[in-house]
């Protein structure tokens, strides 16, 4: 049978259709994202939604899990908060048909504000909880995943994580299962009224006692016996990282399922060795469960809860092996993450962050590099649709402190407005708030890769979709001042800013152009020079931080490589040396 090269989210893609589910629903964040972008190609077989946010997916794909049909829900680890109240639930109603939540940590926060260990999801939720340490594992995980759902009828936990989402190894397809749909019929249990949750909390303790007991035979969990003198316990990526780290007569038990634990088969392999290792990132989730049985180890005292492993990093770590390393005598050159050359977000911050008396509330997304340097025109960044409430307190809590001087703006997006703006934008209104809400609207979601959402006019299968009126849904709160601006005129946001401050009724202000990497927008042609004659060198085209934009010999000069013709630089050019030339 062929093998393909795959990543560990393309392996998942592949699971879901091989294992007959028919309904999937997600929201896009890294790096779980690729895994939805798969799915239409599979779209003759299944449905497939971007969501506005996680719980939306969740609760979606509960409710098709519910009608009867296997189901399956995605997200990032953070996403996980969001989808947690409806888990939780779940949890206790049980499935009708297999139903599993996928969720992507990302350890080291490649591009996360936390490295929250969601295996604690699990644990504290009482259900299963499976991790591959593969793409192979990847798609077969996922096909046991469903039918251990079914089977101990509860929601399973699928834990991937950024090496293992992102990284790529051999996978062997085999054909879809199709799983005929339950036929629906009315069950008390999933209507979880208190009287109705009694119940339900009492069959989960029973269903995951069985599962329990099934984790020390299951399949998932093996035992890899070469010497008796060391012994190791892991999961996940770590797996791979531990067996390059370990001497060859090392053995291991390598764990899929892992929570609950298998207890008995932990027991008995300890016993085995004469010491035993738990090799885990993150947490010491199966380290504190293992030493409350009783059961010496050695894992976190060495390895440490921060941040991802490696090989070399445990063998440094654990034995004490320092790597070999030479000094070449250079020192790289930081490079932070900016706003890409021609981004519309870029005039809305220059704008900002010149006046030192305004308080920036930011969000989730591209616009999360406003604060950077030199734009400085951001002043928190929490969470999702945290940019309007956040703002809100903010604007509420300097008032109450008495410092009437700052300005008040919260920022976010249009796909952070459907995801958790919205809710935002109605407290601001119907509380009085006393700021100005923005809403960033480049007609996709930019960060995580050009997902579309209910502003963009297309799902997830590339059909056309309705439109959500951003500025429409704003005066339905009662911002009955909605302005509508490019963000690349930089007198006609200055102009906006304005308005906006000194509106009597409420106000709110949209910022609209598309992104400069969406495909599908025929984009302005020609590129900006530098007349070197008229520039007095006075670095002012650095303001407005695009990386198209340097100095060379004292005196300004834009990379034809990177400058896409905005014109943002132009229109700071205190002596008009920067025009745009056309093609």
């Amino acid at each position: 049978m062929d093998r393909h090269l795959m990543s560990g989210n393309e392996a998942i893609a592949r699971g879901i259709y091989e294992a007959g589910v028919r309904f999937c629903s997600a929201y896009p964040g890294t790096p779980s994202t690729e895994i939805f972008e798969q799915l239409p190609q599979y779209k003759d077989s299944l449905y497939c939604e971007w969501a506005p946010n996680e719980k939306v997916a969740t609760e979606a794909a509960y409710g098709a899990c519910i009608a009867g049909v296997r189901s399956v829900c995605a997200m990032k680890h953070v996403g996980l908060n969001v989808a947690a109240d409806p888990m939780f639930t779940a949890v206790y109603n049980g499935v009708r048909a297999g139903f599993v939540i996928i969720d992507a940590d990302d350890p080291s926060m490649h591009s996360s504000q936390n490295e929250q260990d969601n295996r604690w999801y699990a644990k504290h939720a009482k259900m299963g909880l499976i991790e591959p340490s593969d793409s192979q594992e990847c798609k077969d995980f996922l096909k046991v995943a469903f039918d251990l759902s079914e089977r101990f009828n509860m929601p399973f936990l699928f834990r991937s994580t950024t090496r293992i989402s992102h990284s790529k190894s051999l996978v062997t397809f085999a054909e879809r299962t199709e799983v005929p749909p339950k036929p629906y019929q009315k069950e008390r249990r999933f209507n979880c009224v208190p009287a109705v949750a009694v119940q339900n909390h009492r069959r989960l303790e029973e269903d995951f006692a069985k599962l329990a007991e099934y984790s020390n035979v299951c399949p998932l969990n093996r035992v890899e016996m070469k010497g008796t003198k060391i012994g190791v316990i892991t999961a996940s990526v770590s797996y791979q990282y531990a067996k390059d780290a370990f001497p060859e007569d090392a053995s291991f038990l390598k764990l899929g399922l892992t929570n609950p634990l298998p207890m008995k088969l932990i027991r008995d392999f300890a016993s085995k060795v004469d010491q035993l290792y738990v090799v885990e990132e993150l947490d010491d989730f199966m380290e504190m469960q293992i030493r409350a049985e009783g059961i010496p180890c050695v894992g976190k005292e060495l390895t440490g809860k921060l941040y991802e492993f490696n090989p070399q990093l445990l063998r440094e770590r654990i034995f004490g092996e320092k790597p070999v390393t030479k000094d070449v005598g250079v020192q790289a050159v930081s490079r932070p993450p900016v706003l890409c050359p021609g981004c519309p977000h870029r005039g809305l911050f220059y704008t900002l962050g010149k006046h030192k008396d305004f308080v920036i509330a930011s969000d989730i997304g591209c616009y999360s590099l406003g604060a950077s340097a030199p734009l400085n025109a951001g002043d928190t960044c929490v969470c999702m649709g945290g940019g309007f409430s956040v703002g809100m307190g903010l604007a509420k809590g300097l008032a109450l402190a008495g410092d009437t001087q700052r300005k008040v703006f919260g920022v976010l997006g249009d796909s952070t407005f459907f995801h958790s703006g919205m809710t935002g934008a109605v407290e601001i209104a119907y509380n009085s708030g006393n700021l100005i809400p923005i809403v960033l609207d480049n007609r996709i979601t930019g960060m995580t890769g050009q997902q579309d959402n209910p502003g963009s006019g297309f799902n997830l299968e590339g059909e056309p979709a309705n439109t959500i009126d951003i500025g429409a849904v704003l005066r339905a709160y009662g911002f009955t001042n909605v302005i509508t601006v490019d963000p690349q005129d930089l007198d006609a946001v200055e102009k906006a800013v304005e308005e906006a401050l000194a509106s009597k009724e409420p106000a709110a202000i949209i910022t609209r152009r598309p992104c400069r990497l969406l495909k599908r927008v025929k984009q302005e042609k020609g590129l900006c020079t530098v007349d070197r004659d008229k520039c007095i060198g006075c670095k002012k085209c650095l303001s407005v931080g695009c990386p198209a934009v340097s100095i060379l010999e004292g005196k300004s000069s834009i990379d034809s490589t990177q400058c896409v013709g905005c014109t943002v630089c132009a229109q700071v050019c205190p002596v008009h040396a920067i025009s745009k030339k056309e093609d």
